[in-house]
């Protein structure tokens, strides 16, 4: 049978790019890890490394071998950090960036409830619509709703969910102009938008059989805050685009009513960002895994 530690010596090696680098990293004289590498290429019955007198590199299948090398290193610390975690009583400072809607509508009811878990815990939480890069502004958990994950891509990934965008109105705007039934209907009614550049928005929107349709209209209201355009909508300044944690309270109380349930634009993948799961904290795990807990039944996955 296999000795894994051989594995992980071999890909110490192969990573370090030579014997006596990886024998200085791990404390283990050169002459052994040698020793153990050869013994594990005439068990394997294959050869990993091809060595000169100057130089050591991978044979194809020793590049093959030592993806499965680091990831039984990986799964090994993961192992050991789950350990740690049930060791551990999470204490210390978590700081925390999410966006302006997100904490109005769903985490600020949900951070008490953290804290109430773990009372040796605190949190430093900065609300803002600025893109937070962790690891150049010393922020542990970085919360964004965005229609893709790509631009995260150097970064660790936790999806907590995703957050549909309804077309709301209130009863009184419906009363006054009428609740449309298509697309072109919208065209007759008053609108409200985030952004209108020479007075125009669009907005690209998925339909059935997955037809896609651009609707351009001119707003009534245009305001960089979602939470202005809640207030004017439930107020029958206009009809918008909210997001479903944000308003189906108040669709549910009959203050809004959705429209259109066909059409909608993609939805916002709701993710954590962070720097790294090797070394995480105890309290930022337990934030994060807490966040995994609470936060999908909110943004409706």
């Amino acid at each position: 049978m296999l000795d894994l530690n051989d594995m992980l010596y071999f890909a110490e090696v192969a990573e370090r790019g030579g014997f006596a680098a990886a024998g200085r990293a791990l404390g283990i004289p050169k002459s052994r890890l040698s020793r153990r590498v050869a013994e594990l290429e005439a068990q394997l019955g294959v050869r990993l490394l091809q060595r000169t007198t100057r130089s050591l590199s991978l044979t194809e299948v020793g590049q093959a071998y030592l993806r499965h090398c680091q990831a039984l290193r990986e799964a090994a610390q993961a192992a050991q950090d789950t350990v740690e975690q049930v060791r551990s009583e999470p204490r210390g400072t978590v700081r925390v960036t999410c966006p302006v809607t997100l904490a109005q509508s769903v985490l600020g009811d949900l951070l008490p409830q953290y804290l109430a878990r773990h009372p040796a815990v605190r949190l430093e939480v900065q609300v803002s619509n600025r893109a937070v890069n962790p690891v150049e502004e010393g922020v542990d958990v970085a919360l964004r709703v965005r229609n893709s994950v790509d631009d995260s891509a150097s970064l660790v990934v936790k999806r907590l969910g995703e957050g549909r965008v309804l077309l709301v109105a209130s009863p009184a705007q419906l009363a006054r102009q009428g609740q449309p039934q298509t697309l072109q209907d919208l065209a007759r009614m008053d609108t409200l938008a985030m952004s209108a550049p020479e007075g125009r928005s669009s907005l690209c929107l998925q339909g059935p059989g997955g037809r896609q349709e651009t609707l351009q209209f001119s707003p009534r209201l245009v305001a960089d805050d979602l939470l202005v355009l809640q207030h004017a909508a439930l107020a029958g300044t206009g009809l918008c685009w909210l997001p479903d944690y944000m308003c189906l309270p108040d669709i549910t109380a009959g203050r809004l009513v959705r429209l259109l349930p066909d059409w909608a634009p993609p939805p916002g993948i709701v993710h954590a960002v962070f720097a790294s799961r090797r070394g995480l904290a105890p309290a930022v795990r337990s934030f994060l895994d807490f966040l995994g807990e609470e936060l999908p039944a909110r943004v409706r996955v």
